[in-house]
C-alpha cells in the first residue's frame, strides 16, 4: 500500500486517522514477515545446494586476515600462547611421540625442569629406541648436572625428585652420559639417525671429541648401495629428509662448513633428483646447465653451439633445413 504522508492524515478526522494509522502499521508488520520468511527460504536453500553438493554453488572462501603471521610474532607471551595449544595436543594425542617432543621444547625454555622430565619419561613409555628420545634425555640430564647447586628448598625439592627418578631410567643406571651415549650408538649403529643423533650428543658432551663425533656421521653406510654409492636412477635406503637434517646438523650444529660441504656432493650422489642437495638430475642442475650453454652461444663460442645441438626435440642445427 502507498505511503500516506502526515500532512494527508492531519486533515481526517480522528476516527479515520486512526484506522489508517492501523492499516499501516499491519501493512509494515506483514511486509517485515514476509521479508523474514524469505531470508529464511534463502537460507533453507543454500543449505540444501550444500548438502546436495549442487553445481554453480560455491561455498564463500574465508579470508586470511594475516597470511605472513606477522600478528604471531606480536604475541606479548609467545610460551604461553604455546602452552594452550600443547594442553590441547596433550589432551587429545596424549599417544602421540610429537606431542611429548614439543612439550619437552616448550617446558624446557620456560625453565619447568619438572615438567620437562616428566615429557621425557612419557617419550620413554612410547619410543625408548627414537633418536629424538634419546637427544632429549641426554640434553636433560647434561642441563641438570650444568645446574649450580640448589639453595632454596624448592630447588633442593626438586633436585631430590629428578635425581630419586632419573635413578630408575634404566639406560642410564650404572653408567655415565658418555657411556650410555656410546651404548645407544652400538646398539644402533646401521641408522643414519640414530649414529647423527649419538654424534650430536658427543659433541654436546665432549666438545673435544668433535673430530670423532664427524667421523660418525661421515663414517655412516647406505647399506643398499654401499658407501657413497648412487643407487642409479633410485634412492638408497636413506631418506631425503634424514639426510637434509643430518646436512643442517653439520652446517650449524657442528659449525663445520667442510664437512657439510663433503655431505652435500656425497648426497648429491645418491639423490640425483635432489633440488636441494643439487643433483645431477635436479631440475636446478637442469636450468644451470642450459643457462650456461646459452651463455656460451651468445658469446660466440663454438662449444656452447656444439652442447646446444642435441636435445629431447632432435638436431638444433638441422632445424633450419625444414621445408614447408
Amino acid at each position: 500500500q502507498p505511503v500516506v504522508e502526515e500532512g494527508e492524515i492531519a486533515g481526517l478526522p480522528t476516527a479515520e486517522r486512526k484506522k489508517l494509522r492501523q492499516k499501516q502499521r499491519k501493512a509494515e508488520a506483514r511486509a517485515k514477515k514476509e521479508a523474514e520468511e524469505k531470508a529464511k527460504e534463502e537460507e533453507a536453500a543454500s543449505l540444501v545446494a550444500i548438502k546436495g553438493g549442487r553445481k554453480g554453488y560455491q561455498q564463500p572462501r574465508p579470508v586470511d586476515t594475516d597470511p605472513d603471521g606477522e600478528k604471531l610474532l606480536q604475541v606479548e607471551d609467545p610460551l604461553g600462547e604455546a602452552t594452550k595449544y600443547l594442553r590441547l595436543l596433550q589432551y587429545s594425542s596424549s599417544d602421540i611421540l610429537e606431542t611429548h617432543l614439543l612439550a619437552f621444547e616448550l617446558y624446557t625454555r620456560k625453565h619447568r625442569l619438572l615438567l620437562a622430565f616428566q615429557a621425557v619419561k612419557r617419550q620413554l613409555k612410547l619410543d625408548p629406541d627414537h633418536p629424538d628420545v634419546h637427544l632429549c634425555l641426554i640434553r636433560f640430564c647434561h642441563m641438570i648436572d650444568e645446574l649450580p647447586c640448589p639453595k632454596t628448598a624448592t630447588e633442593k625439592l626438586v633436585q631430590s625428585v629428578i635425581d630419586m627418578e632419573r635413578a630408575c631410567i634404566e639406560c642410564l643406571k650404572g653408567m655415565s652420559l658418555l657411556e650410555s651415549n656410546q651404548r645407544f650408538l652400538n646398539i644402533h649403529n646401521d641408522s643414519l639417525r640414530h649414529r647423527a643423533a649419538a654424534a650430536e650428543m658427543l659433541f654436546l658432551l665432549a666438545p673435544d671429541q668433535k673430530a670423532y663425533a664427524l667421523d660418525i656421521i661421515e663414517s655412516s653406510i647406505n647399506r643398499s648401495t654401499g658407501r657413497g654409492c648412487a643407487l642409479g636412477e633410485g634412492v638408497g635406503e636413506w631418506e631425503l629428509k634424514d639426510c637434509i637434517a643430518v646436512d643442517k646438523l653439520l652446517e650449524t650444529g657442528f659449525e663445520d662448513a667442510e664437512a657439510a660441504e663433503r655431505w652435500r656432493k656425497r648426497c648429491a650422489d645418491i639423490f640425483p633428483y635432489s633440488v636441494y642437495f643439487k643433483g645431477a638430475k635436479s631440475s636446478i642442475t637442469s636450468v644451470t646447465q642450459n643457462n650456461e650453454c646459452c651463455n656460451k652461444f651468445q658469446n660466440g663460442g663454438a662449444d656452447g653451439l656444439k652442447e646446444l645441438t642435441h636435445s629431447a626435440n632432435g638436431d638444433i642445427l638441422n632445424f633450419g633445413e625444414l621445408k614447408i
